[in-house]
């Protein structure tokens, strides 16, 4: 398989990113006032969005090509972009994804932005959904540099 590279995509290719979405019968959409960030092998295999929030991010719409899951493209692709953040990321996800975030260093959200808690309560209406958090202290080094 070819190498998958991690990255942040340039505005230009963002409509790439909608088009990747929709490939897959995805509701997902690109965020214009997020980062986008993608893994990449020639085409989009996956992506997320980082939206600003509070005095952190939001990350929203991660998507791996159902033909390429369960081969780690997830984990680092999430890894790689919280570790540009320079503020605590918090996400909202079905409790069947708690252990799989876990193992990324995100735990259960104690104190959700106001604006994050309002979206979590009305997203919880229509299904089971949790929110979880990771903070500057509890992400992995990136690969090859010494922990802090």
């Amino acid at each position: 398989m070819t190498a998958i590279v991690h990255s942040l995509l340039e505005a230009p290719l963002w409509p790439l990113m909608n088009k990747f979405y929709r490939t897959h019968q995805s509701s997902m959409k690109a965020s214009k006032d997020a980062q986008l960030w993608v893994a990449r092998a020639h085409e989009i295999v996956a992506a997320l969005c980082l939206r600003p929030a509070a005095n952190g991010f939001w990350l929203t719409g991660l998507f791996v090509a159902p033909a390429l899951r369960g081969q780690g493209i997830a984990g680092t692709l999430v890894n790689t972009a919280v570790l540009s953040c320079d503020g605590p990321v918090w996400l909202f996800c079905d409790p069947a994804l708690q252990g799989f975030y876990e193992s990324l260093g995100f735990r259960l959200a104690q104190d959700l932005p106001q604006v994050l808690h309002e979206r979590l309560v009305r997203y919880q209406r229509n299904k089971a959904m949790i929110a979880m958090a990771i903070t500057l202290e509890c992400r992995a080094p990136a690969p090859g540099t010494a922990p802090q």
